[in-house]
Order: C-alpha cells, then sequence, then structure tokens
C-alpha cells in the first residue's frame, strides 16, 4: 500500500473563494474527515507498507467528550517485528519527493517486554491524516518494549466529531482515552506521547493538563497556529488570496469559543511550561527551524532539541535514523528517571 501524507492543516487552503471570514474558520473547524479525498493536492511524502500490517491489529471505540465522538485506536503490544526501513528519493516536476518504505514480520515473535512492557506510548498523528501515519513508530518502539497506542484524533480517520478544536477539546478526548486504557486493563505505567505536527503541539497541551503524562516528544509542533496557516499557503496554494485565510483565522477563536492566544502552542506552554524533546526539521518550510526553536524556548529548562539537517516538515518524521535513538533514550530517561519537570 503507497499512501501519501498530507501536511497538517493542508485542507485549510482549499476553501470556498467567498472570502468571508466567518464561513473560512467554520471550514478551518470542520472535521478532515468530512473532506473528499480528493480535495487536498499531492505531498510530497509517501509511507509505503502491506496494508494487512494494520489490520492484524483490531480497531477499539472509546467514547469522549464533551463535544461527544468517538475515537479510533488500535494497540500494538512489545513484539520483534524484525522492522525494515528503507527510503527513496527522486525530483518530480521540480519537487523533491520521498518514499518511505516499511517491512516487517508478522506474527512477531514476542520478546522480553511482551508481558511486561516498559509503558505506554500515544502516538499522535498530523492535521488530515489518522493513525496510519504515526504506524512505523509503533512498530519501532514496541520492539523496544512499549505498548503503543495508534489513535485517530477526534475528526480524523474512523474517529467521529463534526468539529476539531486545535488541542483545545482533543486534550481531554486523550485523558479520557487514557482513562478507558485503564478500565480494560490495558494502560501500562509509565505513559509518553509522540506527535508530529498538529499532533506534536496536541501532546504538549496535553501534558499541560495530563499528570499521567510523564513523558513527551514533539516532532515539528507549530509555535503559532496563524504562521503556520499562512506557511502552508505559500508553499500549497499560492493562489488562495493570505487575506481570506487571515480573515478565517481572525474568526476562529470565536467560533471555538477561545481567546485567540489559546490557539498558540508558546502561549499555553508560558503558561505552564513543561519537559519535551522538540525536533525541528532544518528544511522544513511550515514549521521552519526558528519558529520550532520558539516552542522549545517555551518548554521547561529540563527540555531537549534535536535539529534534522536536510528534513522537510512532512518527512522530518520518518528519518529513523537520527530520531529513532534519540526518542527511545528519551523515552527511557525521562520515564526512569523520575525527575521533577516544571509545571507539574
Amino acid at each position: 500500500m503507497h499512501v501519501r501524507l498530507s501536511s497538517c492543516l493542508l485542507v485549510l487552503l482549499l476553501l470556498s473563494t467567498s472570502g468571508c471570514g466567518r464561513f473560512v474558520a467554520r471550514r478551518m473547524a470542520q472535521a478532515p474527515n468530512s473532506y473528499p479525498t480528493w480535495f487536498a493536492p499531492a505531498p510530497p511524502v509517501e509511507l509505503a507498507f502491506d496494508p494487512a500490517l494494520l489490520a492484524s491489529f483490531p480497531v477499539r471505540k472509546v467514547a469522549v467528550g464533551p463535544p461527544p465522538a468517538k475515537l479510533s485506536y488500535r494497540i500494538i503490544d512489545p513484539a520483534n517485528f524484525h522492522l525494515v526501513i528503507s527510503s527513496t528519493n527522486w525530483v518530480e516536476r521540480n519537487r523533491s519527493r520521498t518514499r518511505f518504505s516499511f517491512e516487517t514480520q508478522l506474527p512477531a515473535e514476542t520478546n522480553a517486554w511482551t508481558q511486561s512492557p516498559r509503558g505506554t506510548v500515544v502516538l499522535l498523528h498530523g492535521y488530515g491524516l489518522a493513525h496510519f501515519a504515526m504506524f512505523p513508530w509503533a512498530l519501532y518502539l514496541a520492539q523496544d518494549g512499549w505498548r503503543c497506542v495508534l489513535v485517530d484524533l477526534r475528526g480524523h480517520g474512523e474517529s467521529t466529531g463534526d468539529r476539531i478544536f486545535f488541542g483545545v477539546q482533543e486534550a481531554n478526548d486523550l485523558s479520557l482515552l487514557l482513562d478507558g486504557l485503564t478500565h480494560d486493563g490495558q494502560l501500562s505505567q509509565p505513559v509518553a506521547a509522540i506527535g508530529e505536527s498538529y499532533g506534536a503541539a496536541l501532546s504538549l497541551r496535553w501534558k499541560t493538563v495530563e499528570p499521567r503524562l510523564k513523558s513527551v516528544v514533539a516532532i515539528a509542533p507549530y509555535a503559532s497556529l496563524s504562521n503556520a496557516t499562512l506557511n502552508l499557503g505559500r508553499e500549497y496554494a499560492r493562489w488562495f488570496p493570505p487575506a481570506f485565510l487571515k480573515a478565517g483565522l481572525k474568526q476562529l477563536p470565536a467560533l471555538l469559543q477561545v481567546p485567540p492566544a489559546e490557539l498558540d502552542t508558546t502561549q499555553v506552554l508560558k503558561r505552564k511550561p513543561v519537559s519535551a524533546l522538540i525536533v525541528a526539521g532544518m528544511q522544513d518550510k511550515i514549521m521552519p527551524p526558528s519558529e520550532v526553536r520558539r516552542v522549545f524556548e517555551a518548554t521547561a529548562p529540563t527540555s531537549g532539541l534535536l535539529e534534522v539537517s536536510g528534513a522537510s516538515h512532512e518527512a522530518v518524521p520518518y528519518y529513523f535514523n537520527v530520531l529513532g535513538p534519540a526518542v527511545r533514550d528519551w523515552l527511557r530517561l525521562q520515564t526512569n528517571s523520575g525527575e521533577a519537570i516544571s509545571g507539574d
């Protein structure tokens, strides 16, 4: 299976040309899984893996809210999957393209952690995507002993919900997911979260309100929702007037009934800094390194910053040769050290 990855917030750029701020804001908050698949332009990164791999792990559901929704998720327990990762690069229509391929072995062999996981890692995808985008991370970390939870965020994939809230409500959704896992005897302590892009910003926000969450890795989080959206416009839809996007962004806080600052990751962290490993792609045009550094500077002093040379926004989550060891070590250190974290 070849899966094309859309950038976070991508569909925001493909809106009516009416220019009405309220209309654009409603489209921004509309559940991404309610848009037709042809609506998003072709992104520069593809994932290639056998669809039978995901099908091997049962889909589960948990009720969340308010507003009410049901999250779809899968659990991948520790095992030896013999994961093999490769990548292919080429140029198409003067744009760089990358395909990341993942091969594994099923049924997997049990390992030393299968019956007693190191802990639980919740994996959070980007805007407009679904849990498949973080599936390679689940396999990688399961081999290292972690029980991994792949979740479709509200309004994404197979989860329900008519509207998204850019983390404001989604953080509570994830805490209710932990409650459901606890009820089912599926939550192994300690708990960590790894997110990319939209999911990265959400993971940081979630850490500020969820004491059970001990460790966070945020890959290419946005500092400002407005800046990220405008960068996407310049990168993917230059034909769409920036004034329309700005009008929608101006109306979005009122639509979601939150203060404007509540939609910016840096403002949330300034209110309550948390410790996290922050990852930046040095060729990221959507969340430029300078923006990601702003997020890092707003976190607790115990945080780490990893800058990945040559990585674009879409590709940086899959630089396993750089990220894999760093993420593995960060999770082990943070969850085993028991060190106090600012804001907890």
